[in-house]
């Protein structure tokens, strides 16, 4: 199964910076799609996750925030 990974950041945020290049990077070597999304653009994202970001979405539902877990999301990711 092929799956899509969301990263919710927000601008002048260091562990987004941080988690944005551990997504690149696996997802890369994973061949999984990924994009990143701004929290700070969409009220409804800003109020559930706002909060937490870095948060990470796995097919649209939450896998983890804050920081990434590589061997868990690549477990996920391969599932």
């Amino acid at each position: 199964m092929k799956h899509e990974v969301t990263l919710l950041v927000r601008a002048q945020c260091q562990a987004c910076v941080t988690a944005r290049a551990d997504i690149a990077r696996i997802c890369a070597e994973l061949d999984v799609a990924w994009h990143a999304s701004d929290v700070d653009a969409d009220p409804q994202l800003r109020a559930e996750y706002g909060d937490r970001v870095p948060v990470i979405l796995i097919d649209g539902r939450e896998h983890g925030f804050w920081t990434v877990e590589e061997p868990r999301l690549r477990h996920a990711l391969t599932q």
